[in-house]
């Protein structure tokens, strides 16, 4: 079994990455959050930082790019090779309202016949492997069965599927029914993505899907980093572990001196006040804690 981190925009960059490979070993496999080229750069600097080797100390990554523009998604998989990847991933899955009245994101499975198209120009004009992240359609899960005939006539290294349509967002359970059949049809690995929040989830997951070897998790283990881990003891026939309170912030406070050590105090601050409120989720007092945090500017505020 390989276990993924989804790539979640604001969530999952280099310092959450590094913190979590560091810390709360067990991920496989990362995905960048999404890239977005321009006329003028394939790259933003953002984006750049964000891809950088000497910025990931984690075992394997994969940048993301979220375009409808093959000519777009070609150039930066061709800068992106200059980094030493070998692998890219379309995004065809993000349900944000400005990104699908872009035509991007779930917005590219509207129309078939322009996915079809621009999947051919990527394919023919691409060296790197190319994975996708998809969901099953805009308004109605059987978009899902057309979408993956499409799929199968390409040389995708991997389908990563979320079992919602756009329509849905994150609301309501995945359709598990639809991505049965979808598993069946598809001639490409797959991946499952969606509703893994804890330990329990994935072992019901497990059960019904056991010939599922790839899983990806994105918002359960931003609060739990714990969660791979105890996936993995669980997949082994064990158990997993009690975390306590201390614990948890514990975690917390790890990950803010990482970010204080890579980034320096002022920028490791405010990139780990977004990312204190997964923490504590839940726990009591966890409202004026988020307050207290939201005013910190040195490590010894955000910790204290």
């Amino acid at each position: 079994m390989k276990f993924y981190l989804a790539p979640l925009e604001g969530g999952t960059g280099y310092i959450f990455r590094n913190a979590l490979d560091a810390y709360f070993p067990g991920t496989d496999r990362y995905f960048t959050p999404f890239i977005v080229p321009d006329q003028k750069h394939a790259l933003r600097k953002k984006e750049l930082r964000d891809i950088l080797p000497e910025n990931n100390q984690v075992k394997e990554l994969v940048p993301q790019i979220l375009t409808r523009d093959p000519v777009r998604f070609v150039e930066t998989a061709k800068a992106l090779a200059e980094y030493g990847y070998e692998e890219v991933n379309l995004n065809l899955g993000c349900p944000s309202g400005t990104v699908v009245a872009g035509g991007r994101g779930a917005g590219m499975l509207a129309d078939v016949e322009k996915l079809d198209c621009f999947l051919d120009q990527i394919f023919r004009d691409t060296d790197l492997r190319i994975s996708v992240k998809t969901r099953i359609g805009i308004e109605r899960p059987e978009e899902g069965y057309m979408l993956m005939k499409i799929y199968n006539q390409y040389p995708v290294s991997e389908v990563i599927i979320h079992p919602r349509t756009r329509k849905e967002y994150y609301k309501g359970e995945p359709h598990l029914d639809v991505f049965s059949e979808l598993l069946a049809m598809s001639k490409h690995p797959v991946c499952y993505n969606g509703n893994l929040f804890t330990v329990r989830d994935y072992e019901q997951f497990r059960a019904r899907f056991p010939q599922v070897e790839r899983v990806m998790i994105g918002r359960g283990a931003m609060g739990n980093p714990w969660l791979f881990r105890d996936a993995r003891k669980v997949l082994e026939g064990g158990a997993p572990e009690a975390v306590s309170l201390n614990e948890r912030i514990d975690a917390a406070v790890l990950h803010a001196r990482w970010m204080v050590d890579f980034k320096g105090e002022r920028l490791g601050v405010m990139e780990m006040r977004k990312h204190v409120g997964h923490y504590i989720s839940g726990l009591r007092g966890a409202t004026a804690i988020r307050r207290q945090v939201n005013f910190a500017t040195t490590l010894d505020e955000l910790t204290g």
